[in-house]
C-alpha cells in the first residue's frame, strides 16, 4: 500500500457510496420525513434520537451528539482507521484504491508485492486446472459449471512437490516471498533431504480466499482422491488471518447490488454451489469457528445472518461455539437465526437435491437466536421441578450477561422467564442484572420517564447540553460556515474581491478557504468536511454540519450567504479594521501584531505612490 489516498479519490468514494446503507448494514434505520431514523449505536437508548440524512451523507444523535460522514461512521463504530475506513467503502462500492506520492514505507510495499505474488499464484493454479483433464472431471462431478469455476477463479495445484517453487522461487528472496505467504514450506535442516523448500499444495482444487477488496490473501486447497487433510489451508500470514477472513464475502458483494442477509456455512464447496443455484450470499469460515471478528464483519454487510449446521452432534457443537460468540452481537435491529441440516446432508448436496426455492424454504424456517439459546440450555434440564427450573436461570446467567443493554436482552429474558416461572424483573435481578426501570419503578418514572422529548414533528428534542445556534443565530462568521456546510452550492453566489483577505478574526480564514474549495469544486456536506479531517477545524465544523438549517432551499440559502458575506465586508472590511485600529492608536496604543496589522491595512488601501504615513504616537 504505497502513498497516498488522492483527495479526489475521496470525494469520487463519498458521491459513490449512500451513508443510509453503510449505516442501515449496522443500525435499524426507517424512513422519517427526507432523513432516516434509528436507535443511536453509540450509547444505550430506548426512543430513536439518530437521524442519517441522505442530502448531507452525515448522520447526528441528538441524544449523544454523535455525528459525521460514512467515513467517520465506521471509524467510531467498527473501530477502524481512516485508511481501513476508506478502504471498506471503496471494498463495498467495487473500486480500487489509488495511490499517489512517495511510499509509506518497507512494510507497506512488501505488502503490495506479496499480494502481486499471489495474484500471480492464483493465475497459475488456474491455467493448470485448465491442463488437468482429472482435475476437470472431479469439479463436473460435482455439478460445477464452467461460469462457477471462472466465478470463483477455482485452480488446481499440480501433483508436484516443487511446481510453485521452480515457478516462482528462482531467487532467495522470491523463496523468502512464497513462505511469507504460505505456498512453501520450509524444510528442516536436519530433515534426511536437508534444508530446502516444497510446496504447500500438492494435487488439490484450489479456492483462492480474496479480501473486500478482491485480493487474493489465502488459499484453501481440496484434495481430488482420498487423503488426510480433506481441506488445507493456508497458514496465517501477514496477509492473511483465519479468524477475520470469509470465503466467499467479496463473490457475494459483488453479485449482489445489496446484501440484506448472509448465510454461513462450514465448506468452500457449499459456497460455491449455493451460488451456483442462485443463493450468492453463503459465505464460509476457514476451517475456524466464528469469531468475533467474523461477526464484526457480518454486520458491517447486513443484519440479518442465518448460521448452516450440519444436524449431527459435531454441527449442533460448532453451532453452540458460534451462539456464544455471537451473543455480545446481539442487539436490536440485528437477526441472528440457526439452520440445522438432515443427518447426512451438507448445503452442497442438500440444495443440489432439492434446489434453490427449496432451500430458501428452509431458511425462513430458521431458528431464531433466542429459541436455540432457550432450547440449548434447556437441553439435559427438567424444567416441571424447581431444582430444573434454577439449573437453567444458574446456566444462563453468565451468558446473558455477555448481551448488550437493549430491548433485546430484555425480550431475551422475558423469554427465558417464561421457562423459569418467574417475572421478568425479579429473574433480571436474581442473575444480577438489574432490575429493569420499568417494571422496578425506577429509571425517571419508567419507561415512557425515560424516553427523549419529542417535538410536534415527531423528532427527539436535543438535551440543552448539545443544542446549538442554527443557522439564523450566533456571529456572522459563524453563521456563513454554517450555511456552506448546508448549502455547499451556495458558494458560488459569493464573488469574493478580497475584501476580507486582510481581516484577522476567528473563522474568517476558514470562511474564505471554504469558499475558494467550493468554488473550484462542487462538493457535498460530506465531501466537505472530509477536507478538513486531519485538521483542528474538524470537529467545529462536524459540529456545525449537524445544525438544523432555516434555510431548506438553494435560492434561499445563495441570498442569505450573500447577504451575510456583505454583512461581513461592511462590519469587518479592510476600511473598519483601519479606522478601529487608528483609534485604539490613538487611545491606548497596539501591539507589535497590531502594528504589523496596520502597516499592512495602509499599504492596501492607500495608493503604493503615496508614503505611507506614519502610525499615530499614542497620547
Amino acid at each position: 500500500m504505497a502513498g497516498r489516498i488522492p483527495q479526489s479519490f475521496i470525494d469520487d468514494l463519498l458521491a459513490r457510496i449512500d451513508i443510509v446503507e453503510v449505516v442501515g448494514a449496522r443500525v435499524a434505520l426507517k424512513r422519517s420525513g427526507r432523513e432516516h431514523k434509528g436507535c443511536c449505536p453509540f450509547h444505550n437508548e430506548k426512543s430513536p434520537s439518530f437521524f442519517v440524512n441522505p442530502t448531507k451523507q452525515f448522520y447526528h444523535c441528538f441524544g449523544c451528539g454523535a455525528h459525521g460522514t460514512a467515513v467517520s461512521f465506521l471509524m467510531e463504530h467498527d473501530h477502524l482507521g481512516f485508511v481501513e475506513a476508506v478502504e471498506e467503502l471503496a471494498g463495498r462500492a467495487g473500486i480500487d484504491i489509488p495511490r499517489e506520492g512517495p511510499d509509506t514505507g518497507p512494510r507497506d510495499r512488501r505488502d503490495e508485492d506479496l499480494h502481486a505474488l499471489m495474484a500471480t499464484v492464483a493465475q497459475h493454479y488456474r491455467t493448470a486446472l485448465a491442463g488437468d483433464e482429472r482435475a476437470k472431471d472431479y469439479l463436473k462431478q460435482r455439478g460445477l459449471t464452467t461460469e462457477t469455476v471462472n466465478r470463483f477463479a477455482l485452480g488446481f495445484a499440480r501433483n508436484s512437490w516443487d511446481d510453485v517453487l521452480n515457478t516462482f522461487g528462482a531467487t532467495p528472496a522470491g523463496r523468502e516471498a512464497l513462505v511469507a505467504t504460505g505456498l512453501l514450506i520450509e524444510r528442516d535442516a536436519q530433515n534426511a533431504r536437508g534444508a530446502g523448500h516444497y510446496d504447500r499444495f500438492r494435487e488439490r482444487i484450489m479456492f483462492p480466499i480474496r479480501d473486500a477488496r478482491g485480493r487474493v490473501v489465502g488459499f484453501g486447497g481440496r484434495i481430488i482422491d482420498q487423503g488426510e487433510p480433506k481441506y488445507l489451508n493456508s497458514p496465517e500470514t501477514v496477509l492473511f488471518h483465519k479468524g477475520r477472513e470469509l470465503y466467499g464475502l467479496y463473490e457475494a458483494r459483488q453479485a449482489l447490488r445489496q446484501v440484506s442477509r448472509l448465510l454461513v456455512v462450514e465448506g468452500y464447496m457449499d459456497v460455491v454451489r449455493l451460488s451456483q443455484a442462485g443463493i450468492h450470499y453463503a459465505v464460509a469460515t476457514l476451517g475456524t469457528s466464528t469469531t468475533t471478528d467474523h461477526l464484526n464483519r457480518l454486520f458491517r454487510v447486513c443484519n440479518e445472518v442465518v448460521f448452516c449446521f450440519d444436524g449431527d452432534r459435531a454441527g449442533r457443537g460448532a453451532a453452540w461455539r458460534a451462539l456464544e460468540n455471537a451473543l455480545p452481537q446481539a442487539r436490536d435491529g440485528r437477526q441472528l437465526r440457526f439452520l440445522f441440516l438432515p443427518e447426512g446432508h451438507d448445503p452442497d448436496t442438500l440444495v443440489g437435491e432439492e434446489g434453490k426455492e427449496a432451500f430458501e424454504a428452509r431458511l425462513e424456517g430458521a431458528m431464531p437466536l433466542s429459541e436455540y439459546f432457550v432450547k440449548g440450555l434447556a437441553q439435559d434440564v427438567e424444567l416441571d421441578n424447581v431444582d430444573g427450573r434454577a439449573q437453567l436461570a444458574e446456566k444462563a446467567r453468565p451468558l446473558v450477561a455477555r448481551i448488550p443493554e437493549g430491548v433485546y436482552r430484555e425480550l431475551l429474558l422475558d423469554r427465558l422467564a417464561q421457562e423459569v416461572r418467574m417475572p421478568a424483573s425479579r429473574l433480571a435481578q436474581l442473575l444480577g442484572l438489574g432490575a429493569r426501570p420499568d417494571e422496578a419503578g425506577q429509571g425517571g418514572g419508567g419507561l415512557v420517564g425515560s424516553q427523549a422529548a419529542t417535538s410536534s414533528s415527531g423528532r427527539p428534542s436535543r438535551p440543552r447540553q448539545h443544542q446549538m445556534a442554527s443557522a439564523g443565530r450566533g456571529n456572522l462568521v459563524r453563521q456563513a460556515i454554517t450555511l456552506l456546510l448546508q448549502h455547499p452550492q451556495a458558494a458560488q453566489a459569493v464573488r469574493d474581491g478580497g475584501e476580507l483577505d486582510a481581516v484577522v478574526r476567528p473563522g474568517v480564514s476558514l470562511l474564505l478557504e471554504m469558499l475558494a474549495v467550493l468554488r473550484e469544486e462542487s462538493l457535498g456536506t460530506a465531501q466537505l468536511l472530509e477536507r478538513f479531517r486531519g485538521r483542528e477545524e474538524h470537529a467545529a465544523l462536524e459540529r456545525l454540519a449537524a445544525v438544523e438549517s432555516l434555510v431548506t432551499d438553494a435560492a434561499g440559502a445563495a441570498h442569505e450567504l450573500r447577504d451575510l458575506y456583505a454583512r461581513l465586508v461592511v462590519e469587518l472590511g479592510p476600511g473598519q479594521q483601519l479606522d478601529a485600529l487608528l483609534t485604539k492608536a490613538a487611545d491606548v496604543g497596539l501591539s507589535q501584531e497590531e502594528r504589523e496589522e496596520l502597516r499592512n491595512l495602509q499599504a492596501k488601501l492607500r495608493p503604493a505612490a503615496k508614503a505611507e504615513p506614519k502610525t499615530p504616537k499614542p497620547r
